[in-house]
């Protein structure tokens, strides 16, 4: 009977001095704290399930609030998000709860999150992000972005950049986004990464395939973490590996 794994850790990197990521994993939630080992949990096929990270943004206050409260609203829609329209709502709600929550307390002025994750249905997989977060595919032909960056262009020779597009929250005002969404086909032995930039930036796509091609579940990630920490880790660090058994 299938099932679906899914292996993630949060940790704060070498440089931040707290956490401001936050996860989703079906009804669970990991806000802005760490975990020491790889967690793996696991779920029957074929039903809702989203898995997502939040990546408070640095800068400026209040990050791993704005992450939490995504987290956490995904937490609580993820079993209703079984459509793209859906999907599309539900990040709407964690939007405009971000803004609300800002203007309830003006401590909290202009923070924001990116957001990145994908709900698991039988044999159809919703992917979706607002901000620089991503989800990748890792298959036979290697490792490919799912996920659309809110980035502005690079410069050349440039391969990465901190200032994203457009975010959960994040201006002094409400300013609604544009998330993207798209379907894609899910079947036994697919396997997902879905991560922040503390995984992306220090660490070349193409270092994030090679060790996905030898490492699988738990000792992936704790490759993938090490990856990052290894080029400095310089950001927060949050990543959940997904993959459909049998």
């Amino acid at each position: 009977m299938p099932y679906t794994a899914v292996t993630a850790l949060s940790h704060s990197g070498l440089l931040r001095d707290h956490n401001e990521d936050s996860l989703v994993v079906g009804p669970w939630t990991l806000c802005a704290t760490e975990t020491e080992t790889p967690q793996t949990l696991v779920f029957p096929y074929g039903r809702p399930l989203v898995v997502a990270v939040a990546d408070g943004m640095g800068g400026q206050p209040a990050g791993e609030v704005a992450s939490a409260l995504a987290a956490t609203r995904l937490a609580a829609l993820g079993s209703a998000m079984d459509d793209e329209h859906a999907v599309r709502d539900a990040l709407n709600v964690c939007n405009h709860a971000v803004y609300a929550a800002a203007d309830r307390d003006a401590s909290l002025t202009a923070m924001g999150t990116t957001v990145a994750g994908a709900v698991l249905l039988t044999e159809t997989l919703l992917v979706f992000n607002v901000g620089d977060s991503r989800v990748l595919r890792m298959d036979d032909d290697g490792l490919s972005r799912l996920s659309v960056d809110d980035s502005p262009p690079l410069s050349p020779g440039q391969r990465t950049t901190s200032l994203v597009t457009q975010a959960l929250g994040g201006a002094t005002s409400f300013s609604s986004v544009v998330p993207h969404v798209s379907t894609a086909p899910l079947a036994v032995g697919d396997r997902l990464l879905i991560c922040t930039d503390g995984l992306t930036d220090p660490v070349p796509q193409e270092a994030l395939e090679e060790l996905l091609r030898v490492y699988d579940d738990g000792r992936a990630a704790y490759e993938l973490w090490k990856s990052a920490i290894e080029a400095g880790g310089p950001d927060n660090i949050t990543l959940a590996l997904v993959r459909v058994g049998e």
